[in-house]
């Protein structure tokens, strides 16, 4: 049916327009951003094939997938999952340093 896919990718639709909002990730620094992005989906791609290898990880059967494989047991989903945790993870980390440290530098303005 492929309901998850749908909200996978309106979900980062939605991280595209947090992100063009408050310029964190693309909007700052495209190329850094699909670095950052990509080393990290890589890398929780591997863990997952890993994972897959050693009868740990497996595809469960459900209506919400499209039933698009990548490789056995590595629904196409998952690289939109993984790059969904990817962004959001990213653009928090940044969001989060710009909300502190424009309070610092606030109160250290006050102070002066």
């Amino acid at each position: 049916m492929g309901l998850y896919l749908l909200a996978l990718v309106v979900s980062l639709l939605g991280l595209v327009g947090l992100d063009r909002r408050h310029k964190l990730v693309f909007f700052r620094d495209w190329l850094a951003g699909a670095v950052s992005i990509s080393v990290g989906v890589a890398f929780f791609l591997i863990w997952d094939i890993f994972g897959i290898a050693n009868g740990i990880f497996f595809r469960g059967e459900t209506v919400g997938l499209t039933g698009l494989l990548l490789a056995p047991e590595l629904p196409i989903e998952e690289v939109l999952f993984l790059s969904l945790l990817c962004y959001s993870t990213l653009e928090v980390f940044l969001g989060l340093g710009r909300f502190v440290h424009g309070r610092r530098d606030k109160r250290a303005g006050a102070k002066s």
